[in-house]
């Protein structure tokens, strides 16, 4: 006897067809094409399987797009003679399945991220283009080219939960010698033909951003793209300080996270991805607080009582790392924090950049849990910021600690103490700084001696 099985996934927002035998599949929907664009509820068919677009999506292949977190929902086997169903109307939600995926990732991804023409090792820096804050105004036409990554700073919120984006140049009455936006947008462009990569930088010490809602993520994705098509950028800087990340209580699993700032965050920048393709250039500035501090706590922990913000970035980081171009966690204005040598590393020298870059790059139990592993970025992935001068923020450090926190984690050499956990990395990207305007500032002297030696390493 045959017969068929349909089971609803309402937390998910999909349906999914089961069949006893071949003869009462499914029939295929129409196949997926990669220059097509799908909107949420759109269906297609590849390598047997129908599949339907959870938000809009261009060039990504729901085979290997349909994870718990991706942007296909694989709707089953397909092939059968039966006529093809229809797609559910029900719209998908934020609110995760409770089931993990059947096989979840447990190492990072293989590929280098599709991003034409950033150098192996590159210098990365915020441009203060719209506020002053002491440093001086620097034009986007008269930032040197040693720069490969120019972060604007900052895209900041209309208000803390509207998730709307908005970013202005600083107005000529707190920054003398502003170019016009004309002159401004020119100028990005004639980076970009140079090589280089303009992002905006989201959120900020002052920028708090909090998509607690489905309307507030769609906001965030309408707000920031037209800013990117604006000013023709390559991509967006998430630094999300203060309280814009935090986890709800009992959210205590990083691969599959429940909390809606989280999930909607989430959310938000794979849209975005697949809104720009293969060129979309994603970084993330957090501080060690929200991706260090994960080795020892987790949100507000299985019992309460901790800080719902610790390592509350590691969801973020995981779901997108087949993706992610660059994390580079700001190793200032932080305190002290546990390695995995299981000792507490602190600001002032190289060590503290040592021991918290090779967390990344060995990657590291969550909450202590061996079980619950945070899986190590690719070497290419990682850089580590430090603030430019003695007035960029604390834990300046003079460039011979740079360097040799650079030349231990490339080549093993001169590391002090510590003890490497991921061996020697060739690819470590770079370095990040805050900032441009401050470094100007000081005569220059991160981009003069740690740029002009992180691009001389092979």
């Amino acid at each position: 006897m045959t017969f068929a099985m349909v089971v609803s996934l309402a937390a998910a927002g999909t349906t999914v067809y089961l069949a006893s035998s071949a003869s009462a599949a499914t029939a295929c929907a129409p196949a997926w094409s990669a220059t097509a664009v799908y909107v949420g509820g759109n269906s297609a068919s590849q390598n047997g399987h129908n599949y339907t677009a959870k938000w809009w999506t261009q060039n990504e292949s729901p085979a290997t797009h349909s994870g718990q977190w991706d942007v296909w929902a694989d709707s089953g086997v397909c092939g059968g003679t039966t006529p093809p169903t229809t797609p559910p109307t029900t719209s998908p939600t934020t609110t995760p399945p409770t089931t993990p995926p059947t096989t979840p990732p447990t190492t990072p991804p293989t590929s280098q991220p599709p991003v034409i023409g950033l150098p192996k090792h590159a210098l990365i820096g915020y441009l203060h283009a719209s506020f002053a804050n002491g440093s001086g105004y620097v034009r986007m036409a008269d930032v040197p080219n040693d720069w490969d990554i120019i972060n604007l700073a900052f895209g900041e919120p209309t208000s803390a939960t509207s998730g709307t984006i908005r970013f202005t140049l600083c107005p000529a009455t707190e920054c003398p010698g502003v170019e016009t936006e004309a002159a401004f947008i020119a100028a990005i462009k004639a980076k970009r033909t140079a090589g280089k990569k303009v992002l905006l930088s989201i959120g900020g010490a002052n920028g708090q951003v909090q998509l607690t809602t489905t309307a507030a993520r769609d906001a965030f994705v309408s707000s920031v793209s037209a800013i990117i098509d604006k000013y023709g950028l390559d991509g967006v800087d998430i630094d999300f300080e203060g309280h814009s990340l935090s986890l709800n209580t009992g959210d205590t699993d990083f691969k599959n996270p429940t909390t809606p700032v989280i999930v909607n965050l989430i959310s938000a920048l794979k849209t975005l991805k697949a809104r720009y393709g293969a060129g979309f250039v994603l970084t993330m500035a957090p501080e060690t607080f929200f991706v260090q501090l994960g080795y020892q706590y987790y949100g507000s922990g299985p019992w309460g009582g901790q800080d719902p913000r610790a390592g509350s970035y590691l969801p973020v980081i995981y779901a997108v790392r087949d993706f992610l171009t660059i994390l580079h966690v700001q190793d200032y204005n932080s305190g002290s924090i546990m390695g995995l040598d299981n000792q507490y590393h602190s600001m002032g020298g190289a060590d503290f950049h040592i021991s918290m870059t090779d967390m990344l790059m060995a990657g590291f139990p969550v909450a202590g849990n061996t079980a619950n592993a945070f899986p190590a970025l690719r070497e290419d992935q990682v850089a580590f910021g430090a603030p430019s001068s003695v007035s960029a923020g604390n834990g300046y450090v003079a460039p011979a600690a740079v360097q040799q926190a650079v030349g231990c984690l490339v080549s093993g050499s001169n590391c002090g103490g510590y003890s490497l956990r991921s061996g020697t990395n060739p690819n470590f990207r770079g370095l990040m700084t805050w900032s441009i305007n401050w470094d100007k500032f000081y005569g220059w002297e991160f981009q003069n001696q740690n740029g002009k030696y992180i691009k001389a390493l092979p």
